[in-house]
């Protein structure tokens, strides 16, 4: 069998199944990022790389960096974008620090929205902060030491909240912060449980420190309202979402994740629970989302099943229980009229 460097070096095309081969290696020692360096140094010229783009096997991303188009096609938003960012940052010759939501990403924080179609980076000795066709670099603020994450250079978790409140929308900045105070509280409860003393845990108060310490030339009212409205009790973005936008709608902020003992001596989480009129509301499209995960190796009846059986146990101890979903929270329209047939008070 002629393997692709061989017929590369009789001059010959490699065939499709080599082709193949050689961007599915590529692919899995690369967490799925195939570089056109690595394709010439395996052979495979500009012509052939062309050739798969057009029969739909390879993705580019950006020039230089391409993405197998069936893991393309199966991605995530949040996923693309950080294989942008991964590819960017393989192809800068120099050192690079990504903030903003680059660093968000890359931290692992979820947004609601839009990615951003540039790499974000700080470069403290860009004159006002200068911009490409893939990269957009900010100035101002102190840096404190850049932390490793997944082999690139980002701001810390706490900076990385202050720059994207300060320079995004009130709900991708509560989304952010919201996650990553939970990460961090989650962090510190598994150590404590260990007994093992790891890194100070971020907090509201160390997020405030950190804006203090920045002092960002614009948005810092902006960051301010972020921390205040942030809480880490927010299980997912979706909760996030919701809190903005009952917020935002005029109605009374709920509490979130409150715990109630049922009937059946079991203990249970609320998402949201409004205590004055004695009203529960879950967000229900993160189930959906992950159900992969939330089902393991269950039998879908039977989690609807143990589903009910909570709803019907804590239905007892309230006035009204009842469920939203992504399409709903993310229309105003449509969550206000939720809320006021469910008689949610106003804020």
């Amino acid at each position: 069998m002629v393997t692709c460097e061989t017929a590369a070096s009789f001059g010959r095309e490699p065939s499709d199944a080599a082709l193949a081969d050689i961007v599915q290696i590529l692919s899995a020692r690369n967490q799925g990022l195939v570089l056109g360096t690595a394709l010439n140094e395996n052979g495979v010229n500009s012509h052939e790389i062309e050739r798969m783009i057009q029969r739909g096997q390879l993705v580019r991303i950006r020039r230089g960096a391409y993405v197998g188009a069936s893991g393309w096609e199966q991605a995530r938003p949040e996923l693309r974008y950080r294989m942008f960012v991964r590819a960017c940052v393989a192809l800068t010759e120099r050192p690079t620090v990504l903030s903003h939501l680059s660093a968000a990403v890359i931290h692992g924080l979820p947004i609601v929205g839009p990615w951003p179609t540039t790499v974000h980076t700080h470069e403290p000795d860009a004159a006002g902060g200068n911009s490409s066709r893939y990269v957009t670099s900010h100035r101002g603020g102190l840096v404190a030491e850049p932390v490793r994450v997944d082999g690139m250079l980002a701001t810390s978790l706490a900076r990385t909240v202050i720059d994207v409140a300060a320079h995004s929308s009130f709900l991708t900045g509560v989304g952010v912060a919201d996650q990553a105070l939970r990460r961090e509280a989650e962090r510190a409860e598994q150590e404590r449980q260990r007994g093992v003393r790891g890194l100070p845990t971020l907090t509201k108060d160390g997020l405030r420190e950190e804006l203090a310490r920045v002092n960002p030339r614009v948005g810092v009212r902006k960051v301010e309202r972020v921390i205040n409205f942030a809480n880490s009790g927010a299980a997912n973005v979706g909760e996030s979402l919701s809190r903005v936008r009952i917020f935002e709608l005029g109605f009374e902020v709920p509490e979130v994740q409150v715990h109630f003992r049922g009937g059946d001596g079991r203990d249970y989480w609320v998402d949201f629970f409004w205590r004055g009129v004695r009203k529960i509301g879950e967000f229900d499209g993160w189930h959906k989302y992950t159900r992969g995960i939330i089902l393991g190796d269950r039998d879908p009846a039977e989690v609807v099943r143990a589903e009910k059986k909570r709803e019907d146990t804590l239905r007892k101890q309230v006035s009204s229980f009842w469920r939203w979903d992504w399409n709903e929270a993310l229309s105003p329209r449509t969550f206000a009229r939720l809320l006021a047939e469910h008689e949610v008070p106003r804020g």
